[in-house]
């Protein structure tokens, strides 16, 4: 696994624990990064940071685009998939959309249910494919 494929396991580790205790992400995160066992890499900060800055509107999104569910009703770890891949997505300009796709599908493959991949690579197409006209 690439770093930043092992720095994006990282991020949803963060972000699932932190909505599985009910704490701020950010509190989970700066936990991490004091224990740094292992160390956190720079790109886990960026995506939990941003997911954190940028949460509200998100949210919205997947719950918008998300055909039949809720964001209650998903997977907690599928829900905390999208919220990382939506922000990579839309707001790291830096990675190719096609890797951020590929990243997450897989991590979803992974770690969650046999639809979840399936699930994932829509949303985050979709949110591709709408990027130009999306008011961020």
């Amino acid at each position: 696994m690439s770093a930043r494929g092992k720095a994006r396991r990282r991020a949803l580790d963060v972000l699932f624990e932190a909505e599985a205790r009910r704490e701020n992400p950010l509190s989970v995160l700066a936990e991490r990064v004091e224990r740094s066992d292992p160390p956190v890499n720079e790109y886990t900060s960026k995506i939990v940071e941003g997911v954190v800055r940028h949460l509200e509107r998100v949210d919205e999104l997947i719950s918008t685009y998300s055909e039949g569910w809720t964001l209650e009703r998903m997977p907690a770890v599928d829900r905390n998939i999208l919220r990382a891949g939506t922000f990579e997505m839309l707001w790291s300009d830096d990675v190719p959309e096609g890797v951020v796709i590929s990243e997450w599908v897989h991590l979803a493959g992974e770690l969650s249910t046999d639809e979840s991949p399936q699930f994932v690579n829509g949303m985050l197409a979709r949110f591709k494919q709408l990027k130009p006209s999306l008011s961020l």
